[in-house]
């Protein structure tokens, strides 16, 4: 049975999960900006038009946003995350395999399907989406990931509104692959197609049909497989479990600037208990822990910027116990006279739970620990993130006091699909 992968993506992500509870905005110019307002990460087909480039930043294109009515939007991530879900779940249900990719992409294996079925398959795939979660979605369909990545990229220039490419015939791979600037191929980027261009390869076809030995030497062994399935042959199958972290890192630029290290203490509690949480949901515990800030500069100063690593006595995923670890780095970091933009934890030598090794002199109640920590998750898993959290995280009450150091999200829409009290109110 011969190989055949397609490649859904969800179009314009961000903002078609604002479009799906504000209808209002479809044919409208969209934009969502990256954290604190800066920058843009998505826009709608309207807003490109408009030549609104990605990362762009926001103040730069006040004037178009007020000539042309743009809608702005501010990063959620939590709406986001959750119709994510909703679409990965309502596409395992069209493949017997699939990988997700992203948090719009994923990979499903077709392989199972006759040839005169693929397209109606990746068309009833497209609509069920859409009437389940309200998110378009674009199918391409090849031989090899790589080939199915190019052609969703072609779904683009389909003015149809049934976004599906099937590359499968050799005259067809091969006028895409011509018509396909080498930077353009999933893998290469713009470094390796300046290099190549220097040899006169500028299209996906040129390095499909450079030699081995050529590949290999400019691009290693990851580049042959690329050029191996540009010409159709699969070198990189489905990958169906997700590997463990290696190492993790959670870090926000404040809304505004902070100057007393117990504010400082807050954000980065908040972020070692995010750390904390994604080490438990992938049974990781770390023996290794750095704190980091960063100062913008003030009075002449240069900009500061200091870490410290700490080594654990014994690897752990509780959030009290990495809580103690990261006021002790903290503490000596902080200077006076700045004004901090920015804090981060990183949790490194992560190994599985069940594989961690307890120091001899180690007085911890860890079955306590954990015990606490399940009751933490599980509450907040049923309730919303943030719902239970540790002191040292700092306690607001948002319709009195906001919290001075979250990051600034002037414009976010609610959680309409997590948070009750955020959901649509229908009035009959």
């Amino acid at each position: 049975m011969a190989a055949l992968y397609a490649l859904a993506d969800c179009n314009n992500f961000y903002v078609s999960c604002e479009r799906v509870f504000a209808p209002h905005l479809e044919g409208r110019p969209v934009v969502v900006l990256s954290n604190n307002d800066g920058c843009v990460i998505s826009r709608s087909a309207e807003a490109k038009a408009l030549g609104i480039k990605m990362g762009e930043p926001e103040f730069l294109i006040k004037d178009q946003i007020r000539q042309h009515n743009i809608q702005v939007f501010s990063s959620n991530y939590t709406l986001y995350g959750d119709m994510s879900r909703r679409v990965m779940a309502t596409m395992t249900q069209f493949a017997p395999e699939m990988e997700v990719y992203s948090i719009d992409e994923a990979f499903l294996d077709f392989s199972h399907l006759k040839n005169d079925d693929v397209l109606k398959h990746a068309t009833k795939l497209r609509e069920t989406v859409k009437l389940w979660t309200g998110i378009p979605v674009s199918v391409g369909i090849a031989p090899t990931k790589t080939l199915a990545k190019l052609a969703n990229r072609l779904t683009k220039e389909i003015k149809a509104d049934n976004k599906v490419l099937l590359l499968q015939d050799k005259y067809e791979l091969n006028e895409a692959l011509a018509r396909t600037e080498v930077g353009d191929v999933w893998g290469i980027g713009r470094r390796n197609a300046q290099k190549l261009a220097s040899f006169g390869i500028y299209t996906a076809k040129d390095l499909s049909c450079a030699s081995d030995s050529f590949i290999r030497k400019h691009l290693t062994v990851v580049g042959l497989r690329t050029a191996k399935e540009l010409r159709g042959e699969p070198c990189l199958g489905l990958e169906l479990i997700t590997a463990a972290k290696q190492n993790m890192c959670t870090s926000r630029s404040f809304g505004k600037p902070v100057t007393s290290l117990e504010l400082l203490h807050e954000a980065t509690a908040s972020y070692t208990a995010t750390c904390a949480a994604k080490l438990r949901r992938q049974k990781s515990c770390a023996r290794v822990l750095t704190v980091f800030l960063q100062a913008y500069p003030f009075k002449n100063e240069l900009a500061y910027y200091n870490s410290k690593t700490i080594t654990l006595p014994t690897a752990t995923n509780s959030t009290l116990e990495l809580l103690h670890y990261t006021a002790l780095a903290l503490k000596p970091l902080f200077r006076e006279g700045y004004r901090y933009k920015k804090t981060g934890v990183i949790l490194s030598e992560l190994n599985h739970e069940q594989t961690t090794q307890t120091s001899f002199l180690d007085t911890v109640d860890r079955a306590k620990h954990q015990r606490l920590m399940e009751v933490m998750d599980k509450v907040n898993g049923l309730w919303g993130k943030q719902t239970l959290i540790a002191a040292a995280q700092g306690v607001y009450d948002p319709k009195k006091q906001q919290n001075p150091w979250l990051m600034k999200s002037m414009k976010m829409s609610p959680r309409y699909t997590t948070h009750p009290a955020e959901m649509l109110c229908v009035q009959v």
